[in-house]
């Protein structure tokens, strides 16, 4: 995205990415960040919109002192307002919350926007800041009562004594339909969804929240493509900085075990992240989850574009924090953590078995819940381990913490003796966070500690010469092979995938398909070509591949099937089908893939398919991460309903999810109409979703074919459910602002 200014004399307008702009009034001293997806902060960073400077003596950030909140919750399956670190980096940062501070001058951090997105986001950064905020919350997550008082006592040392509502520390303004006055004479008024005017004296610039079509919100930083072999347990470095680093990722890892993908938790632009390592959503199994904060938590909402649910593994604990804050940020329900993610919670300070990899996680302090995890495997006979220590604390700070008064708030000495020897159990890889301040490790910590490899990490500043003594930044991509293997995973992954596929087939018919080569695709390299008959068939293994043709733009993905429709029906392709990042997939040559379905009679049930396969992949809600066997069973549930011009669709209809495939169709609450819908188009999510008869009337505007989706199908297809959710949540905010 190139930046684009409006310098006028007054007011300075600079959209910094898509779906991200800053408006400066100096005269009104009024600095606004329009928009706060994740990693804003970094993205004001990398612009120089945000750098350090000294008044007074007192060396601080310069930056927003106000945010505009997006009308959209969720864009392309990541979050819109992610406000937590922003408000952070003025409260602190900026100084505006420090005592006898030149910035602190009363004026409080100021949150813009329609009154349900300020209200949610006070509650979001109340669960960012405490997590659960009594004992009898912590004990309803399964912690027994004496150990929840001994929880609450240090989360109050480090709140400093109270749970504070966010009330107290920020202040909301509520954009209605009328023009409002921020402060010192600069008026913001709403335009359209998500569009906004912001106006001071005789200058005015507008600014566009919502995101073009078929783009993402950006990295700020950059990424290498890299290409990962499969080992049985390695340990992929997929970033090591932390919220404030505009030239990293924050701290997570990529978990390799035979084979398999898991992420150990799910930062800002995760999505993004694993498409430079050729990983697809749809190729990780579980995330191990350590806290809510937004640098390891924000990602979630992007693990959910998937089409089966990722497992979801943590300490109820911290899964119940979890559950709390993406519900206030997302407007969902806690229950429905359930529909989007598998969740096993795991025993705390115990060896848990996952599939013979084995992972114990231990309670860290934090001033949220966290958990630190260990996780070993073992060949041979022999345990090799890896140590990820996210968002530890400093033995200095929790030492500070130790009291013997029961009535005062802190921790037992016995408490820190035991943080310190567990911190310090020895791993052939352990990676630590060494932040500093408050509420983040230290490395000298680690001097003596008798692990082979320590990896520092979650931090934005350069390694000391004394921290280099002790361990070394990974590289983003970087691999550590615990256990190496000389299995042809690849292949393994390919049979899976074809006996999914053909459940009928016997193993000779399927070995044939199998003796075709894997090939590795660079980064934009074109698998399938437009306007031709193509030769061979690709089952896609790893990565990513972008669809490409006027109208549809999605990603497919491991498990699905390019080529195919148009090899079985000899038509010419008319998508060009290209390599995002490093692509791995088994080639069949087009010929002996037709033999083969002849051979096991599915050609006639593939050609009956084939249309509305074709439909399904030309659709935005089908279109993306959804394999082979999916669209073939959704292909097969789906059926058609013609109607005339005028029919009335029941709104009472709780069965059923509607898609045009060819007329219009007309979305009116009362006597107001809301939206024109086109083929592709989807209706009736509304009803489905809440479980009630919608408010909004679908009406036929002309001669119409749709086809009906049993509803109980698509809402058990995370990323499905998920668009779902997007799509009646835009419909819901467009009512709202009508």
């Amino acid at each position: 995205m190139i930046e684009t200014r409006d310098i006028l004399a007054k007011m300075e307008h600079i959209q910094v990415a898509d779906g991200l702009h800053w408006v400066a009034i100096p005269e009104a001293d009024l600095y606004i960040l329009c928009g706060c997806p994740g990693d804003s902060v970094k993205h004001l960073m990398k612009k120089g919109l945000i750098v350090a400077t000294e008044k007074e003596g007192i060396q601080y950030e310069t930056g927003p002192n106000a945010i505009l909140l997006s009308d959209v919750l969720i864009q392309r399956g990541s979050f819109g307002n992610l406000s937590e670190f922003p408000v952070l980096q003025m409260l602190y940062l900026q100084g505006m919350i420090l005592p006898d501070h030149p910035n602190n001058t009363g004026i409080r951090p100021l949150l813009i926007g329609a009154e349900d997105k300020v209200s949610a986001q006070l509650k979001y950064i109340y669960r960012g800041n405490y997590g659960l905020i009594s004992e009898e919350e912590i004990i309803e997550s399964g912690i027994d009562p004496e150990q929840a008082h001994q929880m609450m006592r240090l989360k109050l040392k480090f709140a400093f004594g109270e749970i504070r509502p966010t009330e107290d520390l920020l202040d909301g303004l509520v954009v209605g339909s009328q023009p409002t006055e921020i402060r010192n004479g600069v008026i913001i008024e709403r335009r359209g969804m998500n569009i906004y005017e912001l106006r001071y004296k005789d200058e005015a610039v507008t600014v566009d929240l919502n995101l073009p079509p078929a783009s993402t919100y950006t990295l700020p930083y950059s990424v290498d493509y890299r290409q990962i072999d499969r080992n049985y347990f390695s340990i992929i470095h997929s970033g090591d900085g932390d919220g404030w680093d505009m030239n990293r990722a924050s701290m997570g890892s990529v978990l390799m075990f035979k084979g398999k993908y898991y992420l150990v938790d799910a930062g800002p632009h995760i999505g993004l992240i694993l498409q430079a390592l050729g990983i697809s959503i749809n190729e990780i199994k579980g995330v191990f989850h350590t806290h809510a904060h937004d640098d390891h938590f924000a990602g979630l909402s992007t693990l959910a574009y998937s089409e089966h649910r990722l497992k979801y593994y943590s300490t109820p604990v911290v899964r119940v924090s979890v559950q709390k804050k993406l519900a206030v940020l997302a407007g969902i329900s806690e229950d429905e953590f359930t529909h989007l993610f598998d969740v096993i919670d795991l025993e705390y300070e115990q060896w848990n078995d996952i599939d013979t990899l084995e992972v114990k996680p231990i309670i860290s302090p934090h001033p949220v819940e966290n958990n630190i995890f260990l996780f070993r495997a073992s060949l041979d006979g022999e345990h090799r381990t890896y140590a990820h220590l996210a968002d530890i604390v400093s033995m200095e700070v929790l030492k500070g913490m130790v009291t013997e008064d029961e009535n005062e708030i802190g921790i037992r000495r016995e408490y820190y003796d035991e943080i310190l020897e567990k911190y310090l159990i020895p791993a052939n890889l352990k990676k630590i966070d060494i932040g500093g301040g408050l509420i983040h490790g230290d490395a000298e910590d680690f001097r003596d500690d008798r692990s082979d490899r320590i990896a520092l990490s979650h931090t934005a500043k350069q390694l000391t010469d004394q921290q280099k003594s002790i361990g070394a930044r990974p590289d983003f991509g970087s691999v550590d092979v615990l256990i190496s293997s000389e299995e042809d995973f690849n292949r393994q992954l390919a049979e899976e995938y074809l006996e999914k596929y053909f459940p009928e087939a016997s193993g000779e018919e399927l070995r044939e398909l199998l003796q075709g080569a894997i090939t590795t695709f660079e980064p934009g390299a074109v698998l399938v070509e437009p306007y031709m008959v193509n030769e061979d068939i690709y089952l896609i293994l790893g990565g990513n591949v972008e669809v490409i043709h006027p109208g549809v733009h999605n990603i497919l993905s491991s498990g699905a099937m390019i080529g195919e429709l148009s090899g079985v029906m000899d038509e010419k392709v008319k998508e060009t089908y290209q390599a995002v990042g490093y692509v791995s997939a088994l080639r069949i040559p087009t010929e002996q893939y037709i033999n083969f379905i002849q051979g096991s009679g599915l050609l006639e049930q593939t050609q009956q398919l084939f249309y509305k396969r074709r439909l399904l992949k030309s659709t935005d809600l089908f279109g993306e991460s959804l394999s082979y066997p999916l669209q073939t069973k959704l292909a097969s549930v789906m059926t058609e309903q013609r109607c005339e011009e005028g029919h009335l669709f029941a709104r009472e209809d709780l069965e059923c999810i509607c898609m045009i495939s060819f007329g219009v169709v007309e979305l009116w609450v009362d006597d107001i109409k809301l939206e024109t819908l086109i083929a592709g188009d989807i209706f009736h999510e509304e009803a489905v979703l809440t479980g009630v008869p919608g408010k909004i009337q679908a009406r036929a505007d002309s001669e119409v074919e749709i086809y009906r989706f049993p509803a109980n199908i698509l809402v058990d297809i995370p990323i499905v459910r998920w668009k779902l959710f997007e799509l009646h949540k835009r419909r819901n905010d467009i009512l709202l602002n009508l």
